[in-house]
């Protein structure tokens, strides 16, 4: 292979990614005088990163696979623009060999790996062979070349339960299962295959002992064109959910010096052993005394920022430069860790729904100011529409500090002051972590997310006084902003007048959240007193001074001489609100009457979002118990377990594998047992 045309300077890049990281990788290009090419579906048209380019090409209809999973389609965007290189930042092509040969026969600069290290080193299998031979520590597994189901199994017995059913080509626990006993591995192994196809075209199985209560541990690398291989040490990554990670720290706290230097120089040897060129990571599992090696990613990790706040290295700009043919810029002693650094994935979801992605228009987006060693990575704006066919990350929230104490209490901060409205988001799920009393004491391992759900997802505290007098504030804000905007006249304000005092009564309910359902619960009730002298406001015997001083995204309110910040985002009759207790929704009881509760029925078998029927696990007739399967829904790239909501009989299915289905469409009906 002629390495003049692997690795040269180029002018031109074409980013064959979409999100957070084709923005991430077009800031960084720019400042560096290069000219950006964004690539977008149907879906994309009005993405951020397609704003952020210099041009853009559309490659066609929303599904991944008609757009940014065609390699003939990416490869005619970058000749009809003249691209000279491609950076297929992570996920999608990333670690498709076949990807970064066609790019290398296109005569383009791939940003990356050459596509044999990417064959020896990007499957699982068989980078599990090439350790073996290189001597590094191996988790006891299966990664042979046989798939079926009787090899597989017997695999699974001789390695001794619990293990873990693993895509070879996957991550981001795609294609991924825990299975505990001989009895669950045939579904299990059908099911990861099944999730394994539709994410990367590739059903290959691993099987390897499932480590109980494990640490995740990784490594960053980097190596160029002339021989140097260097590690920028290593990120935690073990609070995870369904084997995806969410929340990364750089440096570990679990490990001391010594234990650094061990497992950097491992992944050093690892990635040695095919002379590897690029960024990319070693991943290690411990089990609190040894690490194993459990496979490389090919590629820019999600948390690569942590890495890049610690050692103050821009890795795509290292990546640019060995894509240029340069040598890295320092030597491995040069490499300085300096404090702690922290990142929380802000996710399109909702926790208290099983994480179930939530779709839609983003209609508030406020983030912090980037200071103070807080970091923003975005691939979103107010505005834009978070669609069913993508991964539902919104953005990335890192903080710098000098010890792990203050990183994680930056990064807290940061979350708790942003506001996103339109869409359910993982935000307030992310804090609950954050704050946990185990999190701050790193006495956590792979489980933990799951073992302390219920505490994470509890309900959000009721309103107190304070929620309810900033409700009427809002109220009162929004009206005299919309005063403004007419004549200006002392009538229309709500706290004038010649003679005489006033009295204006409000209701809240608990809101419903996004969605703008009307509230449920009783009535909070609050009357407003004004006029001639100072306002006030009366809940039960207490009667409280009050005033407000607006200010962009909401308004400051002294209560009884104590000064409180309030963010406020008004839809009609729905308010959202933030106080130092936490987020709340609310529902203003419309004064005039009227108003009906709205039955949802909780019991209908519908699709949550839009998604694709991939399997029907129950036929008509068949008695249910409570949460029994019925089908599976693949949404947003991860399959969806739709359950019987009370023991029955399903009297209908109505979808077939294979369907296409829209939001709120009926799927199957369950007619109860009546017991």
């Amino acid at each position: 292979m002629d390495s003049s045309k692997l690795y040269r300077r180029f002018r031109t890049l074409l980013i064959a990614n979409r999100g957070e990281i084709a923005c991430r990788v077009i800031r960084t290009a720019r400042a560096m005088g290069l000219r950006t090419v964004a690539v977008y579906s149907e879906a994309d048209r009005d993405a951020m990163h397609v704003a952020l380019a210099d041009e853009a090409v559309l490659l066609g209809p929303a599904r991944a696979r008609d757009s940014y999973l065609s390699v003939e389609r990416l490869i005619e965007a970058a000749r009809k623009t003249g691209a000279e290189a491609v950076h297929p930042g992570y996920g999608f092509l990333s670690e498709n060999a076949e990807f970064a040969r066609a790019c290398f026969d296109a005569g383009l600069v791939f940003v990356g790996p050459t596509a044999g290290m990417m064959t020896a080193m990007g499957s699982k299998s068989g980078s599990k062979e090439l350790m073996e031979k290189a001597g590094v520590p191996l988790v006891p597994g299966y990664h042979g070349e046989a798939q079926d189901e009787a090899t597989l199994t017997k695999a699974a017995d001789k390695i001794g339960f619990p293990i873990l059913v693993k895509a070879s080509a996957g991550g981001g626990g795609r294609g991924m299962r825990i299975v505990r006993s001989a009895a669950e591995l045939g579904s299990a192994i059908v099911s990861a295959k099944r999730e394994a196809k539709a994410a990367f075209g590739d059903d290959r199985m691993l099987i390897e002992k499932y480590v109980d209560n494990p640490r995740h541990i990784e490594v960053q690398i980097i190596g160029d064109s002339h021989g140097n291989l260097l590690s920028l040490f290593e990120r935690e990554c073990t609070l995870q959910r369904r084997h995806q990670k969410v929340i990364e720290e750089a440096p570990s706290p679990t490990l001391n010096a010594a234990q650094r230097e061990t497992v950097c120089a491992a992944a050093r040897k690892a990635a040695g052993a095919v002379n590897y060129v690029g960024a990319g990571t070693i991943e290690f599992v411990s089990d609190g005394k040894d690490v194993f090696f459990i496979e490389m990613n090919t590629r820019l990790q999600v948390e690569h920022p942590v890495t890049e706040l610690i050692t103050g290295i821009d890795l795509v700009e290292w990546q640019l430069r060995v894509a240029f043919g340069e040598a890295l810029p320092l030597k491995q002693d040069e490499i300085r860790l300096n404090g702690h650094a922290v990142e929380a994935r802000v996710y399109a979801e909702n926790p208290t729904k099983n994480f179930m992605p939530s779709v839609g228009r983003i209609s508030t987006w406020r983030l912090p100011a980037e200071t103070g060693g807080l970091r923003i990575d975005a691939g979103y704006r107010e505005g834009d529409t978070v669609s069913p066919y993508y991964d539902a990350m919104l953005a990335k929230m890192i903080a710098w500090a000098p010890t792990r104490d203050v990183a994680i209490e930056r990064l807290n901060r940061g979350l708790e002051e942003t506001d996103v409205r339109g869409i359910v988001t993982n935000i307030p799920f992310l804090s609950a972590l954050m704050t946990h009393p185990k999190v701050r004491t790193n006495a956590i391992d792979t489980g933990f997310i799951e073992r302390e759900l219920t505490v994470l997802t509890s309900a959000a505290p009721a309103p107190g006084e304070l929620e309810l007098c900033a409700a009427v504030a809002a109220v009162i804000n929004e009206e005299q902003q919309a005063a403004r905007a007419q004549a200006i006249s002392p009538w229309q304000t709500f706290g004038w007048q010649p003679v005489g005092r006033r009295q204006r009564n409000f209701a809240f309910r608990v809101g419903h959240g996004i969605g703008h359902g009307i509230g449920h619960g009783p009535e909070q009730k609050i009357a407003l007193n004004y006029g001639s002298g100072p306002s006030t406001l009366v809940i039960g015997e207490r009667e409280l001074a009050f005033a407000i001083a607006p200010k962009e995204g909401g308004f400051d309110l002294t209560l009884d001489g104590v000064k409180s910040s309030v963010a406020a985002v008004i839809d009609g009759h729905e308010l959202y609100l933030r106080t130092r207790n936490g987020r709340f929704d609310l529902h203003w009881v419309d004064p005039f009457g009227g108003e009906s509760e709205e039955h949802v029925g909780e019991d209908k078998i519908a699709a949550p979002l839009p998604g694709t029927v991939v399997a029907v696990l129950a036929d008509e007739g068949a008695k249910l118990d409570k949460g029994a399967p019925i089908l599976t829904l693949e949404v947003m790239k991860m399959e969806q377990t739709l359950r019987a909501p009370y023991a029955g009989v399903l009297k209908s299915i109505k979808c077939k594998v294979g369907d296409i289905v829209q939001e709120g469409i009926e799927l199957a009906v369950v007619e109860p047992s009546g017991e």
